[in-house]
């Protein structure tokens, strides 16, 4: 296989959403996230998650929403797994995420900072669509090794 063809990175995660506002306010508050097309009135909607570095998170409004609010059919959905991000110092942005009154209503905290066995330590969020979120820091090399194997 030549060099050209290999996956290297994952360039964006695309999650659908039930309120483009509800979520562009979410995750527009998160350090690292800036939003790059769309906005809250749009049906997709872009965040480039870092500076330059060419990873995104894209919202993308789901379809027959409208109908399902009015009919009372608007039940939560259950996680599709999670998206993990990484950050240098998720103590301090969970306390940031805990403290900001829009971050806090609209998410929901399944979990403190904690060290896991991997080498990373962690927190979990539930965001406005019921998604999960994963927000990590490696703390040892055994994060290298986890996944490099």
């Amino acid at each position: 296989m030549t060099q050209n063809m290999e996956v290297y990175r994952i360039s964006a995660v695309t999650l659908k959403v039930r309120d483009m506002g509800e979520s562009c306010a979410f995750y527009a508050k998160l350090p690292g996230f800036t939003l790059v097309y769309g906005g809250s009135k749009e049906r997709f909607t872009t965040f480039e998650v870092g500076k330059g570095t060419k990873m995104y998170l894209n919202l993308e409004l789901e379809d027959g929403m409208d109908q399902r609010i009015s009919t009372g059919l608007d039940k939560p959905k259950k996680s599709c797994g999670r998206v993990i991000f990484h950050t240098d110092d998720v103590d301090g942005l969970y306390r940031f995420m805990k403290n900001d009154s829009s971050i806090s209503r609209s998410a929901i905290f399944e979990n403190p900072p904690k060290d896991a066995s991997w080498g990373e330590r962690f927190f979990h969020v539930s965001e406005p669509n019921g998604y999960q979120l994963s927000f990590a820091q490696p703390i040892t090399k055994e994060i290298e090794k986890y996944y490099c194997e």
